[in-house]
């Protein structure tokens, strides 16, 4: 066999294991609970009208603006779409792009892609994923690009290696996990002046949110009087899943609770577990 029938064969033998991997049952079933579950990309890349309302008819074509001080951003168009979203970005490209926020053509995704948690998706599910993405139908939608009135860093850390995932299971630590890829502290965590996560108070709270809601308030996590100290696991459950607190008041967005009512039952009890385990912290009371 010659060396371009060789290179030809290569390349029809990987791309026939890509779309093999693509369309695994098992993998792309995982990477719709993900998606559609606790990882919640949905909640900013889809569609939506100017109420805010969802437009499922447009898929995760994006254009949701985060008009904040720092930065005006737009959620990018993440279908399969040539034009207009990832439909010529190979599968690693997009590996990198979620998991250290590089783009294709080198430049970074800025925020409020939360890139730091998203560094700690394992192979496997970062694998599901992709795999889900690739199956969901093309839509064109030209969105903005993103304008930032802050300098954003050179990277997010270096190159991210192999990374496994604890053992699934209702422990503290697979709940670590998840309440990690679903970037649950982005929010529940307060900034410091310069608008960097404050990790020495953990899940504290505090942070505000303006939107269509009104003004939202991020409340405590961690097991303080001030937070979720007297709340029983189903009370903590159905405001996760539901958006009522423990005296049934509703919560207002950006949580993504449509996203989140697809939790699993172990997956919540891990999720729990993992908020039991936190330093109690003074914070902003639910």
């Amino acid at each position: 066999m010659n060396s371009t029938l060789t290179l030809l064969a290569g390349l029809a033998l990987a791309g026939s294991a890509t779309a093999s991997a693509a369309t695994d049952p098992a993998r792309l079933a995982r990477g719709k609970y993900l998606m559609e579950g606790p990882v919640a990309c949905g909640n900013c890349h889809m569609a939506r009208d100017a109420q805010g309302a969802p437009l499922p008819d447009k898929g995760l074509s994006g254009g949701m603006l985060f008009d904040e001080a720092p930065f005006k951003a737009y959620a990018s168009n993440i279908t399969p779409d040539a034009a207009t979203g990832i439909g010529k970005w190979t599968d690693a490209q997009l590996k990198k792009a979620i998991r250290e926020g590089i783009r294709p053509d080198g430049s970074l995704i800025g925020p409020p892609m939360p890139i730091g948690f998203y560094r700690k998706l394992s192979d496997a599910d970062l694998e599901a994923i992709v795999a889900y993405l690739r199956a969901q139908p093309p839509v064109v939608n030209v969105v903005p690009k993103s304008e930032y009135r802050m300098p954003l860093p050179p990277n997010y850390g270096p190159p991210v290696g192999k990374v496994k995932a604890p053992p699934a299971g209702k422990s503290a630590q697979y709940g670590e996990y998840l309440a990690t890829i679903a970037h649950c502290m982005e929010c529940h965590t307060p900034r410091d002046a310069k608008g960097m996560l404050n990790f020495s108070q953990l899940g504290a709270g505090g942070q505000e949110f303006k939107g269509p809601w009104g003004v939202s308030v991020a409340p405590n996590l961690t097991p303080h009087a001030n937070g979720l100290k007297d709340w029983r696991d189903a009370d903590i459950a159905t405001a996760i899943r539901s958006g009522k607190d423990n005296q049934g008041w509703p919560l207002k967005p950006p949580m993504g609770f449509p996203f989140y009512a697809n939790i699993s039952e172990s997956d919540m009890q891990a999720l729990i577990a993992y908020l039991r385990s936190l330093k109690p912290q003074p914070g902003h009371k639910p």
